[in-house]
């Protein structure tokens, strides 16, 4: 297959062609094959010796121009038994023509990289007399069979869209749901073209709430998941359908900092919530697309849990306040564990407010030790959460979230879960919202949309008591002031506070960076992947959004 080699079509009849030489020809509908095709078969090597080893220059050429013929032509069976699982790949490109309704397609192959070739795609798409062009770029590997030793496509979804994953497939039909125009809480308009990270966002919101906002479905090109909770992901729109208005909580200056905040990393996420009433101002991740870690994440927190421990603490009697004396020794053994401070720094005659603002882990671990009279060491820190932050309640968000765990412990574990280890996880909505509820002094459930468009029930925790909200923020705020948040929020104004954290995780060289802080009515919480201390790399990131508001 030389460059320039194509798969083409003239009237619904597809032609592999290659320096003017037709190898074979496929028509969509029936799936004959033409003359000069050798149909995927085994003849020509039936007889030979199984090969071993990567296959040469010439198979992947003729292997590669062989499954693209047979794709082009309609005949998925074929193609199928041209990869190394056919069981996977034949339902995909039956697909392609009955589902996704592509009526012609011109496949061009480029030129091969090792086993790798590229190709693009200009296809039609046809649904109920409308018509309309669509184009992209794959690739495909091609690898030696394990058990025939023939050369073959090395199966991925990837191969018929690269947007393509496991368990999704192409579909064009009536829209599942009416177009939205999604606005800010000033009415601003949120599209994926300008604030990325809003795509999977307003693909949810959309299929949750399209018709609520009073619009008309479509004809759409989409990649549909076997997940009924998946939103579909539009690649092709035939019709447009009526855009239905749907006002959510978010800010578009607090979005588009966020936006630019987390691309200084590889992977990054961030969400910005207002203390007092519980909106989401901004959820953003690095990268854009697919997962959205930010509100669906579940790790490690680090040491940003320590406004959870601190709570917990007070709530208990376990200390008196900010002021009280507690011990910070440079390492502490627990149940033949020990742990430490970065790099076994120590604070001799210190307070509950120095051990919070340098976060000294070894001062929250000895600090548990008569919970364990009580026997609710392992199960005191889980309940706190739940009591005073929501953490662990169904949170009825607008759009699907993990909402935290803090699971009952045993062992090394419950001194672990004390610094925001063992097996507490949380993302940084849950975060942003620990800190938000610190900062009003009451959980107020965290929302995209305002409960007023669908009358959901909201997740109500306790308020704080009033001494102990007061004395997280005094913390926080001599964290962010004179402690390891202070370089990071060096430049935020008005009344904040911060709380830095990093986060151990196995097989990892370097710790998850994690950053938590509010300023006036706008709380914020991140996390970098790899980042290591959380005021070197998470820390910026919040300070970015804050200093948006």
């Amino acid at each position: 297959m030389r460059s320039g080699a194509k798969v083409a079509v003239v009237g619904g009849v597809f032609l592999v062609v290659a320096g003017g030489v037709g190898y074979g020809g496929y028509n969509l509908y029936s799936g004959l094959t033409g003359n000069g095709g050798n149909g995927g078969t085994d003849a020509k090597t039936a007889s030979a010796p199984r090969k071993t080893g990567p296959p040469g220059a010439d198979e992947i050429s003729e292997t590669a121009k062989d499954f693209l013929a047979a794709w082009a032509g309609g005949n998925a069976p074929e193609a199928a038994q041209l990869t190394n699982n056919a069981a996977e790949a034949e339902p995909l490109l039956a697909g392609y023509r009955d589902q996704a309704r592509v009526s012609a397609a011109v496949i061009t192959p480029g030129t091969p990289v090792g086993a790798k070739v590229p190709f693009t795609v200009k296809a039609t798409v046809t649904f109920e007399g409308q018509s309309k062009p669509w184009s992209y770029a794959s690739e495909l590997t091609v690898v030696r069979g394990q058990t025939t030793g023939r050369p073959l496509v090395d199966w991925a979804p990837t191969v018929v869209h690269p947007k393509l994953t496991k368990g999704t497939s192409l579909r064009t039909d009536q829209a599942s749901a009416p177009p939205i125009k999604a606005v800010d809480s000033r009415g601003r308009e949120l599209t994926k073209e300008k604030y990325p990270s809003l795509g999977p966002v307003l693909d949810s919101l959309r299929k949750k709430y399209g018709k609520d906002a009073g619009g008309t479905a479509g004809v759409e090109l989409v990649i549909s998941s076997a997940n009924a909770s998946t939103p579909d992901q539009t690649l092709l729109t035939l019709t447009k359908g009526k855009e239905g208005k749907l006002t959510t909580t978010l800010d578009a200056d607090v979005q588009a900092a966020a936006e630019q905040a987390v691309k200084k990393y590889a992977q990054a996420s961030v969400v910005a919530v207002k203390p007092s009433t519980g909106e989401i101002r901004a959820i953003a991740n690095n990268p854009a697309s697919g997962f959205n870690a930010a509100v669906q994440g579940a790790q490690a927190p680090g040491s940003t849990m320590k406004i959870v421990s601190a709570t917990m603490l007070m709530d208990n009697g376990i200390v008196q306040g900010p002021g009280a004396k507690v011990e910070c020794p440079p390492t502490v053994s627990w149940e033949g564990v020990t742990f430490e401070n970065l790099k076994k720094f120590e604070i001799k005659n210190g307070t509950l407010k120095d051990s919070f603002r340098r976060s000294c882990n070894t001062a929250f671990i000895k600090a548990i030790k008569p919970l364990t009279k009580k026997n609710i060491a392992g199960t005191a820190l889980g309940e706190t959460a739940r009591k005073y932050f929501g953490i662990g309640l169904d949170w009825q968000t607008g759009i699907a979230t993990v909402d935290g765990s803090v699971p009952e412990s045993a062992g090394a574990e419950t001194a672990a879960s004390f610094i925001g280890q063992g097996k507490v996880t949380m993302n940084a909505l849950n975060m942003a919202s620990i800190t938000a509820t610190a900062k009003s002094g009451g959980f107020h459930q965290p929302m995209i949309v305002p409960q007023s468009l669908d009358h959901r029930e909201l997740a109500t925790a306790q308020p704080l008591p009033g001494s102990i909200a007061s004395a997280l923020r005094e913390m926080m705020r001599a964290t962010a002031q004179y402690g390891t948040g202070q370089a990071a929020m060096a430049g935020v104004r008005g009344d904040k506070g911060a709380k830095t954290g990093s986060a151990e995780v196995d097989g990892q060289g370097k710790s998850n960076s994690w950053f938590t802080g509010y300023a006036d009515d706008l709380a914020a919480a991140a996390v970098v992947q790899s980042g290591g201390h959380g005021g070197d790399a998470a820390g910026p990131v919040v300070a970015s959004v804050l200093q948006a508001r």
